[in-house]
């Protein structure tokens, strides 16, 4: 990995994460749910989605400040569904970033709670921010729901649950990824170059990025999941396969998962020279979603 984004990396996931934790500490609620949303909001993770949000935001001349807030609610986002997506009814998943999941170590009432408190408090959290202007605000709302919603992430996840236990074909599974996964990398990356000063033209090539971007993080997902480390991972491998779920080494054998890849990682780039961006960051980021191993 580079080492700017090394530097990067390390300097505003700690900022996200400190900042996260401090914002729903705040609220004033029931303590059994705050302690249950902080459980996930606390396990961690990559933080990928508010990363790349900053970083696009800063290769278009924005600062880190300015999407801030933007990049804590769409984290919430993304933990509100992974906590929904562990559930019994979904995936029924016991571990998740190495750890028991939510409702196993609170209840599965509580745990549903918890995602439903995260994805609406995200919404308020927008609202607030001084710096965002009220079209702005309206703006970026609008793109979140539709990228988290029935259009977006629960299309996605509906139909990724609908190909369980049959075969589909490499068109599928590419819309479902990149509705399930790739939407709210999208608008990560959409709404830090808007908001960082991108032309429109430019937010459209950072579209296409942001797409293969998606595409490049399920495909590594897939293969870890065959090939990774389960200490790494923080999961047993191998659970797609027992959910019986179609992925990229199933549906291409692992050497042609890894060659779809990086046809994948080659378009990216290709977006991304077209975006005219004027630093390394972005396309740092492909290269390290491309060959990570957590």
């Amino acid at each position: 990995m580079e080492e700017n984004l090394s530097a990067f990396l390390t300097e505003k996931e700690k900022i996200i994460s400190d900042e996260l934790v401090q914002k729903v500490k705040s609220l004033s609620i029931p303590s059994r749910l705050k302690d249950s949303m902080l459980y996930s909001i606390k396990a961690g993770g990559k933080r990928l989605r508010p990363l790349l949000m900053i970083a696009s935001c800063e290769s278009f001349h924005g600062t880190y400040q300015q999407v801030l807030s933007v990049s804590l609610a769409l984290e919430m986002v993304h933990t509100y569904s992974l906590i929904h997506d562990d559930l019994p009814a979904m995936d029924d998943d016991h571990y998740r970033r190495g750890q028991p999941t939510n409702h196993r170590v609170f209840d599965e009432a509580t745990a549903i709670l918890a995602g439903d408190a995260l994805l609406t408090y995200s919404f308020e959290a927008i609202t607030d921010d001084p710096q965002l202007t009220n079209e702005q605000k309206v703006y970026i709302i609008k793109r979140l729901a539709k990228a988290s919603g029935p259009k977006g992430m629960v299309a996605g996840q509906s139909l990724d649950m609908a190909a369980e236990n049959r075969e589909i074909t490499l068109t599928e599974l590419e819309e479902i990824h990149d509705l399930k996964t790739g939407e709210l990398l999208t608008f990560a990356l959409e709404i830090g170059a808007y908001i960082g000063g991108a032309s429109i033209k430019q937010i459209a090539e950072i579209r296409k990025y942001a797409y293969y971007v998606g595409l490049i993080f399920q495909v590594q997902d897939d293969i870890l999941d065959v090939s990774g480390d389960p200490e790494k991972i923080g999961k047993p491998i191998g659970s797609d396969e027992s959910n019986m779920k179609s992925t990229y080494p199933k549906l291409l054998g692992l050497d042609g998962a890894i060659k779809k890849k990086e046809e994948y990682v080659d378009l990216a780039e290709a977006a991304l020279i077209k975006a005219d961006v004027k630093t390394n960051i972005l396309k740092d980021f492909v290269q390290y979603l491309s060959l990570r191993d957590a």
